[in-house]
């Protein structure tokens, strides 16, 4: 029973020791109470769930983390699939059932048909307990009636909806409106493939903090301490794997490393604050960038940290004080509303605008419930504000990124960006896309006669674009006019570059044959 269905979801099956099956109904309880907290209240998945543990922590065992931590991540991963197989049984509309009854039910139905080791009759019964606690007096038996059926069927019916976009939605608990628009992007198959990888556990990157250690120190200490690591292409982060509770580790602790993503912390580097400059982080809770950016600066010079929200600051200024930073001044301030005084004041802007956060869904999948496709035009609106407002307080001949693509919506102002290597810089400003056009054609023709030795059949050019697969083609008609007899190559810009860029970006690349 369930086999094919496991099968086809990653054989999501958490591998817990012996003995789980006694686990004490504290663990299910204060996972319902997450689970809660996430529904009602919005609370963050990662917040909701730390802040329940730290409060009990005395009534809790590792087995016990380890259970409220799955049932919390799991359920609120494969919310939507895990609905649409209790709809099939429950008489009642899911909207009218109590919000503790529905999070019980999708807790026990998680339970039996992710969790192999846990037996199906300790997944029915205790969620049978908690009802009993939770609901009124015909809220046991309603979770068991329908329970009991979850875990004497199959849900192969889901794969064989004919509707692709209802298909990948329901198999992979993604919201109908994103599978939309990854299929507007990159094609059916690749947009089920993105779905089905949201899904998996994401590994935990640290980074190293200098300004207390380097990485061979550290290195020695996860060794020491048995933890099981990856190095990575770039400098000071690293990839843990089978590491629990990390953040009581006493080197977290005492700010000898951060939890941070490796593609967070490259916006950082990328900008390349230097030692003594005036730095701004305009959308800066909670911190993580923020503090890169001070090791980088040597804990020299001077960063703003703002936020809109004074408990969101205070984030930043925790997790400063636990690095050793202390250049980092906070201030609770919104960064849509103008203020001259700051014009032409900082060498350098990190901008991080709000977004809808999809990027990260892996980590946060309360993200996916919490976002709407209307929230995209206000969303715009906002970072536009920002952009605006932060591109005046920059000094002349300053730096901002990773924004400077999209100031050109704002300033009606086409930006022409090189990357070479890792870094991203400004090349050139145009105002019209005729204009940018030439510039990048002319920019590798000069690449081609400058460092690449002057023959073009040398070369392999290759043209990106987000969203914009039709100009794509029309800018090769005209690339193959100044490059005739190149088989130009045509693809998406990467992920990172293009939710920075923004749709309509077009980009012109060339390397050498090797």
């Amino acid at each position: 029973m369930l086999v094919s269905f496991k099968k086809k979801i990653y054989n999501h099956n958490i591998k817990f020791e012996k003995g789980i099956e006694k686990m004490i109904d504290k663990a299910r309880e204060l996972a319902l109470k997450t689970l809660y907290k996430i529904d009602k209240e919005q609370a963050y998945s990662n917040i909701a769930l730390n802040d329940e543990i730290k409060q009990n922590r005395t009534k809790l065992n590792e087995k016990d983390i380890g259970l409220i931590s799955e049932l919390v991540y799991g359920v609120t991963t494969w919310k939507l699939t895990i609905d649409e197989i209790i709809k099939k049984y429950s008489k009642i509309k899911l909207k009218k059932i109590s919000p503790w009854i529905i999070n019980i039910l999708r807790m026990g139905t998680y339970q039996i048909i992710f969790l192999d080791k846990i037996p199906k009759s300790a997944a029915v019964n205790e969620s049978v307990n908690l009802a009993k606690r939770y609901g009124h007096s015909s809220s046991s038996n309603f979770v068991n009636a329908i329970l009991r059926k979850v875990e004497k069927n199959d849900y192969e019916e889901l794969y064989k909806i004919e509707n692709d976009v209802e298909r990948i939605s329901k198999t992979t608990s993604m919201p109908e409106w994103i599978v939309e628009e990854l299929i507007g992007n990159y094609g059916k198959c690749k947009a089920e493939e993105i779905c089905k990888n949201s899904n998996l556990k994401s590994k935990i990157a640290i980074r190293i903090n200098t300004l207390k250690t380097t990485e061979n120190e550290l290195i020695k200490v996860l060794e020491e301490k048995k933890i099981i690591y990856n190095k990575t292409e770039y400098d000071n982060f690293l990839i843990l794997e089978k590491v629990k509770n990390i953040e009581n580790m006493q080197e977290f602790k005492e700010g000898y490393f951060t939890i941070q993503d490796i593609s967070a912390g490259q916006t950082a580097k990328i900008l390349n604050p230097q030692p003594g400059e005036y730095v701004l982080d305009a959308c800066s809770a909670p911190g993580g960038k923020t503090t890169y950016m001070a090791e980088l600066m040597r804990n020299n010079g001077k960063i703003d940290a703002w936020d809109i929200h004074e408990h969101r600051t205070k984030l930043v200024e925790k997790n400063a004080k636990r690095l050793g930073i202390n250049i980092i001044d906070t201030k609770v301030k919104d960064a849509t509303v103008y203020d001259e005084n700051l014009n032409e004041k900082y060498d350098k802007i990190l901008l991080d605008v709000p977004c809808l956060g999809i990027g990260v869904i892996k980590r946060k999948p309360d993200i996916k419930w919490q976002r709407k496709k209307e929230d995209v035009e206000e969303i715009t609106k906002i970072q536009k504000q920002i952009l605006n407002n932060c591109s005046k307080y920059l000094k002349k001949g300053g730096r901002i990124t990773p924004a400077a693509a999209a100031l050109g919506t704002i300033l009606r102002i086409k930006p022409v960006l090189q990357i070479q290597g890792e870094k991203l810089d400004q090349f050139a400003k145009a105002r019209t896309i005729s204009q940018a056009k030439t510039l990048m054609i002319d920019a590798i023709s000069k690449d081609i006669e400058t460092r690449f030795g002057g023959n073009p059949e040398d070369v392999r050019l290759a043209i990106a674009h987000t969203n914009n697969l039709e100009a794509a083609e029309a800018f090769r008609d005209e690339v193959n006019a100044v490059f005739p007899n190149h088989d130009i190559y045509i693809d998406h810009l990467s992920l990172s570059v293009s939710c920075h860029i923004g749709p309509g970006a077009l980009a012109l690349a060339c390397s050498k044959n090797i």
